[in-house]
């Protein structure tokens, strides 16, 4: 009753019922255009080529990225990954770069610029994810006579690049209007609806293959579903949990000063356990298809197709022994530049703001960055951990692929963070406009449009 009356209180609130309208009818552009093939392939003849994607691995994984798209010789094929890629590009670029940190530090304008060279790094990208996704079609699977104008056609690659290219742009510029217009973070939100878009018939094919072919049945359906919620309870305390910095603020005096007194305001600087979200599985994710790319450079070395097998195999043992070690140090390294304990100390000093017990300035920098060393250490395992528990599902429980694939890794994680991120906004909503919504007691407003 609390959930419905909830629900109730949301739709009463105009600006948030236009929103969550907006943000539906976007997204619902966004699935129509994963359904569009591209011109010049008969989509009757993609059946073959799309259930190559069905049973998870590295295919699997990037068709569950797309919604479906990519399997489908779509006109969103390339998703939104190609802006995903340019923006952390970008971000790691900040570091080094002294004219993207200055663009860092000018405010808005300079964001306002950061973003269009993002956009246009994310053409270049495209322009060369483009062309590979073409030529890999028929390797891939695309028999020749789905064709209409041939694989390697002038006409048929030239107006797929752009039509590719654009799809992409088209997708960037939908999640930016969900954010500006709808409700949660856009790009985020495209991406958690490819994935999921992909779960009703990952969850099907395991069903057909527990209950139909005899296989466990339905009891070991039920008990893939506890695990799997167990497994999304502990990805939400992963992304929630933080550790509090108790900080002392010194009361203000009427003339502007302060005094310093120790029964001035208390709160707290929340240190998340996983700073770094799930950036360190992307990171890792993106270096694990280089061993295998570069053993295919050997095919006459039986060493190289050794490490080839080994690094193709999404679910293998070696692939995810060294999946979580790098999952491991891509945490340290991300949170490192994400985290600025150095700002966070100044800022404190310049509000008249100290940890008891520590002083202000660099003791408390060093304070600060010795507790994110010790909070990132298991935050890091518990990451590596919920990244590799698919192969675990796979190996030990027989659980198909595809449906494996939501048992844990980035798609897990992502849904999760995106739902949680998306429901906190609605909530604000809800608390700064009708407040009884999410409280159990207090009177309602009255909903201000």
């Amino acid at each position: 009753m609390k959930f419905i009356e909830t629900i109730k209180n949301v739709f009463k609130i105009e600006e948030l019922r236009n929103r969550i309208m907006v943000t539906l009818g976007l997204l619902l552009v966004y699935r129509f255009g994963a359904q569009v093939v591209l011109p010049g392939i008969d989509a009757a003849k993609l059946g073959e080529f799309a259930g190559n994607f069905d049973q998870g691995g590295i295919g699997g994984l990037l068709n569950a990225f797309t919604g479906g798209a990519f399997a489908n010789a779509s006109v969103f094929a390339l998703g939104i990954m190609p802006y995903i890629s340019a923006s952390i590009v970008v971000q790691l670029m900040q570091i080094a770069v002294p004219y993207l940190q200055k663009l860092q530090k000018e405010g808005e304008s300079g964001r306002k610029k950061i973003t269009q060279i993002t956009r246009w790094l994310t053409i270049g990208i495209c322009l060369v994810q483009a062309p590979s996704y073409l030529a890999g079609l028929g390797y891939l699977g695309v028999p020749a006579e789905a064709f209409i104008l041939g694989q390697n056609s002038f006409t048929f690659i030239a107006s797929s690049i752009v039509i590719l290219v654009t799809g992409c742009i088209f997708a960037m510029w939908l999640g930016e209007k969900i954010t500006d217009k709808g409700v949660g973070n856009g790009i985020s939100i495209l991406i958690m609806v490819g994935i999921i878009a992909t779960l009703p018939v990952s969850f099907i094919q395991e069903i057909d293959s527990r209950v139909f072919q005899s296989n466990g049945g339905l009891i070991l359906i039920l008990i893939e579903l506890v695990i799997w919620f167990v497994i999304i309870l502990a990805s939400v305390m992963l992304v929630l949990a933080v550790r509090k910095i108790p900080v002392q603020y010194a009361r203000r005096t009427a003339s502007g000063g302060y005094e310093k007194n120790i029964f001035g305001a208390r709160q707290f600087i929340p240190l998340k356990l996983n700073a770094s979200g799930v950036m360190p599985i992307i990171f890792a994710q993106a270096i694990m298809f280089v061993p295998a790319a570069v053993a295919g450079l050997f095919p006459d070395s039986s060493a190289a197709q050794g490490i080839q097998a080994a690094f193709a195999d999404i679910f293998g043992v070696w692939y995810n022994l060294v999946f979580a070690g790098l999952i491991i140090i891509f945490t340290y390294f991300y949170t490192a530049i994400t985290v600025p304990t150095n700002k966070m100390a100044d800022d404190l000093k310049r509000s008249g703001g100290f940890i008891p017990g520590i002083k202000p300035g660099t003791d408390t920098a060093e304070f600060l960055d010795r507790i994110m060393s010790q909070i990132t250490l298991p935050g890091s395992i518990f990451l590596a951990l919920i990244a590799v528990f698919p192969a675990f599902v796979v190996k030990l429980m027989g659980i198909q692929q595809g449906w494996a694939l939501f048992y844990g890794g980035t798609s897990l994680l992502i849904m999760v963070g995106v739902a949680i991120d998306t429901m906190q906004q609605i909530n604000s909503y809800l608390l700064n406009r009708h407040y009884d919504g999410l409280m159990k007691s207090g009177k309602n407003r009255k909903a201000v449009a």
